[in-house]
């Protein structure tokens, strides 16, 4: 078992690297997998991995494609065994991790065929358990697996070794979790279409392995995280069977290791070196923790929990508690514009000058209103000139019954239009006889991206912003009709920076979902970021005036700690955000993806606002019905 040496890892029971982003993590260890097959050849010997599918492990193969292609690494030597693969399943299925292999690694290497092991989907039920245990027989014949690359799931899984399963479980075929199915149903256009079984390697079989390395990114992984590099081993959580392993790496992005105790709450584990923000989050966290207002802080509450030397520094917690109920007060705003002819040294935006130009960068045709709706009409209501950009056009989250209906109507509007008609009817009968998670149709991926721009635009009137002030860039990266989207080009940058030129504005809100490193949000964040700096190093004069402010998206909201401009939000308002939200009616009532959370986006988001309020006001804040927090962007 690991045995820490360092003191502020002294909660820790496995070995955590930490690294900035997902990209320096995953170059990393594709780096440990080549020096062992490097070492391998020299020895003339077989290397044996264990490899995962999934987005996390995408980029190491990437990486390793790259070493190959450099002419840096042979895989002549490699045998590989892969974790899991669903039940059924067809091995050249768009879903199958068969597909996902080959068109992320074996195709683009020179690994021989019958090297490949990756459990077979296409098997009779009568087959399953001698398939299983020839699996296993395999993986013993070759000497077993040096390096096993492992992800993680929310419910802790491994491979698909669900809650409630043993450290000595071996191959076999599972039942996928709920929460699994549901996590998986993006990929698959809808939980109804994820199987129900998989299988998997056994947590025997994966502590078998020599060394393992379990990669997790974004703060969606850091609950989960937390719980298997410091919670208690238990079956419900089976991740924490690694901590008996003996050469064992969780190797994380700064977002998944957010929820660790060196990180989140260093003051726990160690003497710390007191920074301004670090003195903000743990006075936040003190008061959250006992229930008191900031103010009612005291010397003994910070020194039961292991501030002492704070208090000795600053000298009172009289002191500290005023610092951090005055840094917090200053980020409250009702003027997210700036307010004219007012003393705007302590406010979050610029009196000046105004009105201001703002644009709204939108992943999605909705999460200006989801995610800002208050502050957005806030800024309409104040008189600014209010631009929406929609990054991208959203299709594949509109239901194909969201198309009939919209077919409907137009092929009564265009009784006379035979060629309309026609076409009409073909994607009807396309549309009948698709099969789950196949890929729509041009025409149809077209259909639905209209839908959602009419949607968009609707919400756009009923907010005050004009027609002409909605841009629709569809930014290429997007259209591929599929979950997977392509990379981001010169083209998606382009796009983004010619919208800025033209419109300069002032000010700027976008997507700040910084810990999903392979979804939308992310990938329209770095293309914002990208343009912005090509305009900087281009010496563009109106840059030099721009704020650029970070919301976050329909799944969660930024720590308090973090937030730099916090936009209340009346019961008036919030209603009006809620009928803007409604407006999108193809995500009404039921979303595509819904992601972990069921409820409704206004749900959410009415939710999200109430409690950002609530915190507020439990700090010892003014109370508000609702708020939006921003994180400002400094570039």
């Amino acid at each position: 078992m690991y045995q820490p040496y360092q003191e502020e890892l002294r909660f820790e029971k496995i070995r955590t690297i930490i690294h900035g982003d997902s990209d320096a993590a995953s170059l990393s260890v594709a780096n440990e997998i080549a020096s062992l097959i490097k070492q391998k050849q020299e020895q003339g010997t077989k290397a044996v991995l264990g490899l995962a599918t999934g987005s996390t492990p995408v980029k190491v193969y990437d990486y390793l494609v790259q070493f190959h292609k450099e002419g840096r690494l042979s895989f002549k030597n490699v045998i590989t065994f892969n974790l899991d693969e669903y039940f059924p399943m067809e091995p050249d299925s768009i879903h199958s991790y068969v597909r996902f292999m080959n068109e992320h690694l074996f195709d683009h290497i020179d690994i021989e065929p019958h090297n490949v092991h990756i459990p077979d989907g296409n098997l009779s039920m009568d087959e399953v358990r001698k398939y299983c245990d020839d699996y296993e027989e395999k993986i013993k014949n070759v000497g077993g697996i040096d390096i096993q690359v492992l992800g993680i799931g929310r419910t802790g899984h491994i491979g698909f070794n669900e809650p409630g399963s043993t450290l000595n479980s071996k191959t076999r075929l599972i039942r996928l979790d709920r929460v699994t199915r549901l996590d998986a149903a993006s990929d698959f256009f809808g939980e109804e279409n994820v199987p129900k079984r998989a299988i998997t390697m056994g947590v025997g079989t994966i502590m078998n392995a020599r060394k393992i390395i379990l990669m997790a990114w974004g703060e969606g992984k850091s609950s989960i995280i937390q719980q298997a590099v410091e919670g208690e081993i238990k079956e419900s959580v089976p991740a924490t069977f690694l901590q008996h392993h003996e050469n064992c790496d969780f190797v994380l992005d700064e977002a998944a290791a957010s929820s660790l105790t060196r990180i989140k709450t260093p003051w726990l584990a160690t003497e710390c070196d007191w920074d301004e923000k670090l003195i903000k989050t743990a006075t936040i966290w003190l008061s959250e923790k006992l229930n008191k207002a900031i103010l009612k802080l005291t010397n003994e509450d910070y020194n039961e929990y292991g501030m002492g030397n704070l208090i000795a520094e600053i000298g009172s917690a009289e002191q500290i508690n005023l610092k951090v109920f005055n840094q917090l007060q200053h980020t409250i705003t009702g003027w997210p514009g700036g307010k004219p002819n007012a003393d705007d040294s302590q406010r979050p935006e610029r009196a000046k000058p105004h009105p201001k130009t703002s644009l709204i960068f939108s992943p999605h045709p909705d999460d200006d209103v989801i995610s800002m709706g208050g502050t957005l009409l806030r800024l309409v209501d104040q008189g600014h000139d209010v631009h929406v950009a929609y990054q991208t056009s959203g299709n594949i989250a509109v239901f194909d019954d969201e198309v009939i209906r919209f077919l409907d109507f137009a092929t009564d509007v265009q009784k006379d239009n035979k060629d309309l008609r026609k076409k009409f009817k073909e994607v009807r009968e396309f549309l009948a006889n698709k099969k789950p998670g196949e890929l729509d149709s041009p025409e149809v991926q077209q259909f639905k991206g209209l839908i959602r721009k009419g949607e968009a635009l609707a919400a756009c009137r009923y907010c005050g912003v004009p027609e002409e002030n909605a841009h629709f860039q569809n930014l290429p990266f997007y259209e591929t009709g599929a979950v997977r989207k392509k990379p981001l080009s010169d083209e998606d940058v382009q796009i983004t920076y010619d919208l800025l030129n033209k419109l300069k504005p002032h000010q700027i809100f976008a997507a700040g979902d910084l810990s999903d490193p392979h979804g939308t949000h992310r990938v329209c964040l770095q293309i914002i970021f990208k343009a912005l700096e090509k305009l900087k190093e281009d010496r563009v004069e109106w840059i030099r005036n721009c704020y650029v402010w970070l919301y976050r998206g329909a799944w969660q909201e930024w720590d308090i700690a973090d937030m730099e401009m916090a936009v209340p939000i009346g019961p008036k308002d919030m209603a009006r955000k809620i009928n803007a939200i409604f407006k999108h009616q193809s995500q009404k009532d039921s979303a595509m993806f819904p992601g972990n959370d069921e409820r409704e986006f206004w749900q959410r988001a009415e939710q999200r606002n109430k409690d950002t309020a609530n915190r507020y006001n439990a700090l010892g804040m003014a109370e508000y019905e609702a708020m939006e927090g921003f994180v400002r962007y400094h570039f």
